[in-house]
Formats: C-alpha cells, structure tokens, sequence
C-alpha cells in the first residue's frame, strides 16, 4: 500500500499561486505527511494549441489517478473576475468519474488564491472553489482565527483560506503573515488527513 499524501493542486501563471503552494506544501510536510505538488496545463481557445506532457519547469501536472488517490486536497488558483482560473475549472469540470465513483467523498479539502489587488475578488474565488469539492463529499477545511495573523494581516489571508496580494505587476513577494498563514493551513490539513486515515484503517 503506498504512503498517504496530501495534493497541492494549484494554476499559476505568473508565479503567485504557486508560491502559496509551495508554502502549503511546507506546512503539509510539518504535520507529516507527504506534499504531492501538482498544476495543471494552460487552455486556448485555438483549438490546434498544444502543451507538452510534462512542463518545461515546476510542478508536473495533476493526473485523475493523483487526485483519485490523495488523502487531502488544497486547491490554488489565482483570481479570474471573482472565480478560479479556467484551466483550473477545465480541470475540475473532467473529475465526474471521480464524482462517480466517490472516490474524494469524506476526504479533507482546502483553497486558496491570489489576486493583483487586495479586494480583487480573493474571498469570492474562494467560496466558488468550494463548491465543486462539496459536489466531490469532500470535507472542507478553513482557517480558524487561531492564526492570530488574520486579525492583523494587511495583505492576504481569510478564513477561508490562505491568499496573497502580488500586486499591479504581479510581482511582490509573499509577505511574513500570507506565508504563516499558508503554512498553518497547510499543517492544519496535513493533520486532518492523517486523522481521517487512521479513522479508515482497520
């Protein structure tokens, strides 16, 4: 049987999402319990475009069989118009097998976001990424106000889920406080899959 792991499951574009992925991923490693980084392909609307299997840097991209078989999920996408990236929705919208099968049911889930500005639809993208993973019977997971840097972040983080400002040109850097926050929502998840597996096993 192999290890249980959480998936890091992110879009990013310009190097914001995936750097609260990274610190996710840290956070899930704390807990211990392995951080399976994925992302997923860009779209097109020309329907020639192609991407390569593999991508020429970062993460590998997500297949239905890393998804399948995680014990967790945290699912990052930067803010498009107060909702999740189309290449992260594109791929959601392929899981109906999963969906099917009930393979995510009762597995904990978390999101996460970035946006250019500090009320550029952070919270909505949020919420709406949510929902999908309600379909899928998974079971959410916030950020609790015992991560006291939600009551004095300037910047990113909400209780529902770790987010970063990047900025006009998408290029500001993961401040003190998103970084926290993203490792403790990170750890909180890690624990609550190891949780939920030792509940399954026999």
């Amino acid at each position: 049987m192999s290890q249980p792991y959480v998936l890091v499951l992110y879009y990013s574009r310009n190097g914001a999402t995936r750097a609260l992925a990274r610190q996710i991923a840290r956070g899930v490693e704390e807990a211990g319990i392995e951080a399976r980084l994925r992302t997923v392909p860009a779209i097109s609307t020309v329907c020639e475009a192609t991407a390569p299997e593999v991508p020429d840097s970062g993460a590998v991209y997500c297949t239905e069989a890393d998804l399948a078989h995680c014990a967790g999920l945290a699912l990052g996408s930067p803010t498009r118009f107060g909702n999740m990236a189309a290449p992260m929705k594109y791929f959601i919208d392929s899981t109906s097998s999963l969906w099917l099968s009930g393979a995510l049911i009762d597995k904990p889930a978390c999101v996460f976001s970035a946006s250019a500005s500090l009320h550029g639809g952070q919270e909505s993208t949020l919420l709406t990424m949510m929902l999908p993973l309600l379909h899928h019977g998974m079971v959410l997971a916030g950020l609790p106000y015992s991560a006291t840097e939600l009551l004095s972040t300037h910047s990113g983080g909400t209780p529902y889920g770790a987010t970063h400002v990047s900025g006009a040109n998408d290029n500001a850097q993961l401040d003190d406080a998103e970084a926290s926050l993203a490792r403790q929502q990170g750890k909180r998840l890690g624990q609550l899959a190891l949780s939920l597996q030792k509940k399954e096993t026999p």
